[in-house]
């Protein structure tokens, strides 16, 4: 290994096959001078994409959350493997060796966990949803770098995450939040007077809740700005996103709910934005492009270079800001009485969200449903105070609350993705 080599980065990508994870691909592939994949990780759904991640960037360890996926992996592994010692024989003109050292293979219950501990300098957690809290957790105390995607981990972990990670451990990923850490350069912590997150308003800005009845599944998917996974495809549409970076935003940077505003922008070109004391307001603009903020994540805090196409600033623009409808879209506000009454209330938010969105997008409630039955799973809760919250706490309440969801949209039979211990 030569001196630029011995000079990179060590990542370890969680959730590599989703949206986060092939775009941290992207940005890693185009900077091998910078950066070099250590291990891959996904649920097991697509084993192709995983296995040619993990042979492509010649990844020491490969884990699969699905256990019953772990032969389909282990098979596309041989072939990719395979498949690339025959394009380095094309390109050498050499027969030679037409197979690469496979990786190990972690799989089931545990193997997120286990590699996100793996020996690396940053581990990108990008699983979706409460199954990254345990891989946050090991990540932190292994003392890894965290490059955090995965936001449902610190809002049910709360006080618990935050507790556990040193100063500057976690590194958001998020636009908002990472638009946010950026902004909080420009001036002191004292000098802050508010944090200000930006909402793109999703599909149906500017509609009333009585227009909200008919949304289909289809017309919730359809973001106007971003290309995202489905569950926070909806999310951005309820805007239920947004009160979970809410509760993010008060989490990772320690400033008061009342002093973090949302604010819709259509165009999702201002990140968001940081008010100071003295009137000035700092902003951090960027075409709507996750890579940015993953290469700032895993570079922290450095930049990389050409991340993503910079504003085009020949061309006219019109930036446009309102206030968000609270009436139409209550998730924001309810996220933010679920921040402020803390101990498991945020997890309960976070578990009734991901199945109710799952019992939308089966057809079984109504778009407005979504949010008005996390509404009644949240007043039905009988859950720890701030002060007494542990890991078992926050995933009895977890369970609990999926399956109330479950037993009020009508899907009691169905067990979707429960934080994992």
């Amino acid at each position: 290994m030569d001196a630029a080599q011995a000079g990179r980065r060590e990542i370890v990508i969680l959730g590599s096959t989703g949206s986060i994870g092939t775009q941290a691909a992207d940005v890693i592939r185009r900077n091998p001078d910078r950066f070099r994949v250590s291990g891959v990780a996904a649920g097991g759904g697509n084993p192709g994409l995983l296995a040619d991640q993990a042979i492509e960037f010649g990844a020491d360890v490969v884990a699969v959350a699905d256990e019953h996926a772990a032969a389909d992996v282990g098979l596309a592994l041989r072939a990719a493997s395979g498949r690339a010692g025959e394009r380095a024989s094309s390109v050498s003109g050499s027969a030679g060796d037409r197979t690469q050292r496979l990786p190990k293979v972690l799989a089931g219950r545990d193997a997120m966990t286990e590699i996100a501990a793996w020996p690396c300098d940053t581990v990108l957690n990008a699983v979706t949803g409460a199954a990254g809290l345990s891989a946050t957790l090991a990540a932190l105390d292994a003392g890894r770098t965290l490059a955090l995607a995965n936001k449902e981990s610190l809002i049910i972990g709360g006080p618990l995450v935050a507790g556990r990670a040193a100063p500057g451990q976690i590194v958001p990923v998020d636009s908002e939040h990472s638009a946010i850490a950026q902004c909080l350069r420009g001036g002191q912590a004292d000098e802050v007077r508010r944090l200000v997150l930006t909402a793109s308003g999703g599909p149906f800005r500017g509609r009333g809740r009585g227009e909200l009845a008919d949304v289909t599944p289809e017309q919730a998917l359809a973001h106007p700005t971003w290309r995202m996974g489905p569950v926070i495809t909806v999310n951005s549409a309820t805007l239920v996103n947004k009160g979970l970076e809410l509760i993010e935003a008060h989490l990772l940077f320690g400033v008061p709910f009342d002093r973090i505003a949302v604010v819709v922008h259509p165009q999702s070109v201002v990140h968001s934005m940081v008010e100071f004391t003295d009137g000035s307001t700092l902003a951090q603009a960027s075409p709507p492009d996750m890579r940015i903020a993953i290469a700032l994540a895993l570079a922290w805090p450095g930049r990389v270079a050409d991340a993503a196409p910079a504003i085009d600033w020949a061309s006219p623009h019109t930036w446009t800001f309102e206030p968000l409808d609270e009436e139409a879209f209550p998730a924001v506000a309810l996220a933010r009485e679920v921040g402020m009454a803390g101990g498991t209330c945020p997890a309960v938010y976070n578990a009734a969200n991901e199945e109710c969105v799952a019992a939308f997008l089966a057809g079984a409630i109504s778009f407005p449903g979504i949010v008005d039955t996390v509404m009644r799973v949240i007043s039905e809760q009988d859950g720890a105070g701030p002060e007494s919250v542990s890991l078992a706490d926050v995933l009895d309440a977890d369970r609990w609350a999926r399956a109330r969801a479950r037993e009020l949209t009508g899907q009691t039979g169905l067990r979707r993705g429960e934080a994992a211990g």
